[in-house]
């Protein structure tokens, strides 16, 4: 059961970042907040409305190339009727990319106008970019400046200090370290945040998280599934309870490793390679296009 799995991942260079957003937060006229277009919810630091307290607001659903299209929109529609401003982007093919400077221009159009009264019309509007560890932060922000400014790595925790990159004569923007909060009140969350990367594979047992994948992605995409790694409904238990750790995703795991051929010595599933490797084709998207949460409109 997930209230069996416990994730923290809050090292002292957070806390750190924490702070550090606060006192530049007087600095910017606006928060652009990267979400992961797969887990939009669970890659929302709960935070950050404290943080940011009544600065105008943008989220950019990020990794649209790995999320469902159909809920994406549905979560660029909750996000509107919120009142935040909205793109999507795919910044391996810069889908979107380009959307990011007039969006942003919009939202503080209030803003210039009150520069152009004060005879600063010239002057450049800043923009904190925040966002939870290993959301793509960094990469967003070089693509919309153009140019490798901001370091940027497909592992959390690479960004560690404040970096203001030059976009153009008129927007600035701060790239902030990846924040994640002290405890994760609903272990889903965790468990989300996990599959996609955010938090280091190390600490959590690999079965347990692939198993609770493998169920996560059963209940929602079964076909996927089904034609990924051939696997049979009709051989599911009725019961799980005998498998309260990892149940129905454990059984599915056992599944995919047969038909795998994943054998140890003495003709032993190895489940833990099978394990592996769920994980890896979810994340480079060998399996679909997935979105594990669900937009309340």
């Amino acid at each position: 059961m997930t209230e069996d799995i416990n994730i923290q991942w809050y090292p002292g260079h957070m806390t750190k970042t924490r702070r550090m957003m606060e006192a530049e937060l007087k600095l910017v006229d606006a928060v652009c907040e990267i979400l992961d277009a797969r887990i939009p919810i669970s890659s929302r630091n709960p935070d950050i409305d404290a943080i940011c307290g009544a600065k105008p607001r943008m989220v950019i659903l990020n990794r649209i190339d790995m999320a469902d299209p159909a809920r994406t929109k549905a979560w660029a529609d909750h996000f509107k009727a919120l009142g935040y401003s909205v793109i999507q982007t795919d910044c391996k093919s810069r889908r979107g990319i380009t959307d990011f400077s007039p969006a942003l221009n919009r939202l503080l159009a209030d803003k210039r106008r009150r520069y152009a009264e004060k005879g600063m019309a010239g002057k450049p509007l800043k923009a904190m970019v925040v966002g939870i560890p290993n959301v793509g932060k960094s990469t967003f922000i070089n693509q919309v400046a153009g140019r490798k400014g901001a370091k940027a790595e497909n592992r959390p925790g690479v960004t560690r200090g404040k970096q203001w990159v030059t976009v153009d004569a008129g927007l600035l923007l701060l790239d902030t370290p990846g924040i994640l909060w002290p405890k994760f009140e609903d272990p889903e969350v965790g468990l989300r945040l996990a599959w996609t990367g955010a938090v280091k594979d190390d600490i959590l047992d690999t079965q347990t998280l692939a198993a609770r994948l493998m169920d996560a992605l059963w209940q929602a995409y079964p076909q996927a599934l089904q034609e990924r790694y051939k696997l049979d409904s009709s051989l599911l238990p009725a019961d799980f309870s005998e498998r309260a750790a990892s149940g129905r995703g454990f059984v599915l795991l056992e599944q995919a490793a047969k038909k795998r051929g994943f054998l140890l010595p003495g003709a032993e599933l190895d489940i833990e390679r099978m394990s592996g490797v769920l994980l890896e084709e979810f994340r480079s998207c060998k399996l679909g296009r997935f979105t594990l949460e669900l937009a309340e409109l």
